[in-house]
C-alpha cells in the first residue's frame, strides 16, 4: 500500500468522519480535499475492499433505517496507526502535469490571442474556485471552529485563497504581456537570454 494513495485519501477521510459508504466518500473527497487533489473515483470501491482485506477499515453500520442497504465503513486502530505513519513520511514530489502551462510555454507559435484567451479561461475558473474557497472559509469559521482538525483544515484553505489570488494577479500581468505582442512594431519583451536551455 506503500504507493496507493488513494487508500492514505480513504483512511484519512475515514478518520475525520467515519461511518461513511463508498458513495458518501467519494462525495466528502470532492467536497474538501478534491480542490487540490485530483482522485480517481473508479479506485475507491477497490481500494475499500483491499483496506478491509487487511484489517484497515472496519464494515460500521449507521442507526438510519433508509442507510441500511448501504455498506458504511470507519477506520480501525491498525488503519489509524497506517495513516498516521504515513503522514509522518517526507511527502512525494511529484513532477506536475499543466496543460495549460504548457500551452503558455509554447505559445510563440501561435498568435498571442490564443494564448490570451487560455489565460481569460483560467482567470474565469480561478475566480469561481476562489469564490467557493472563501464561502467555505466562511462557513468553516462559524460552523467548524471548534472541530480539534479545524486548524489544520482552515491552512489547507487559506493556502488555496493565497494561491488563487497570486494567480489570478498573475494572469493580469500575462494578458499585458501579451496584449504588447499584438501591438504592432512592439518588440517581444523577452530576449533569447530568457529562454530555458537557451546558450
Amino acid at each position: 500500500m506503500e504507493r496507493n494513495q488513494t487508500a492514505f485519501v480513504i483512511l484519512g477521510i475515514l478518520a475525520i468522519h467515519p461511518n461513511q459508504s463508498g458513495y458518501e466518500i467519494r462525495k466528502t473527497v470532492q467536497q474538501t480535499v478534491g480542490f487540490f487533489w485530483g482522485e480517481s473515483f473508479g479506485q475507491i470501491y477497490p481500494t475499500l475492499k483491499r483496506l478491509l482485506a487487511d484489517g484497515l477499515i472496519i464494515p460500521s453500520a449507521s442507526g438510519s433505517k433508509t442507510r441500511m442497504t448501504r455498506q458504511e465503513y470507519s477506520i480501525s486502530p491498525s488503519g489509524l496507526l497506517r495513516l498516521q505513519e504515513w503522514l509522518a513520511v517526507p511527502y512525494r514530489e511529484d513532477p506536475p502535469r499543466d496543460e495549460f502551462l504548457l500551452k503558455l510555454f509554447f505559445g510563440a507559435e501561435v498568435a498571442p490571442n490564443v494564448s490570451a484567451t487560455h489565460i481569460r479561461r483560467f482567470q474565469e475558473q480561478n475566480r469561481k474556485v476562489l469564490s467557493t474557497l472563501l464561502e467555505l472559509q466562511a462557513l468553516g469559521r462559524a460552523r467548524s471552529a471548534h472541530y480539534p482538525g479545524f486548524p489544520f483544515w482552515i491552512l489547507t484553505l487559506n493556502y488555496g485563497v493565497a494561491h488563487l489570488r497570486a494567480s489570478l494577479e498573475w494572469s493580469e500581468n500575462a494578458l499585458a504581456v501579451l496584449a504588447a505582442l499584438e501591438t504592432p512594431h512592439s518588440k517581444n519583451p523577452h530576449s533569447e537570454e530568457d529562454i530555458p536551455g537557451k546558450p
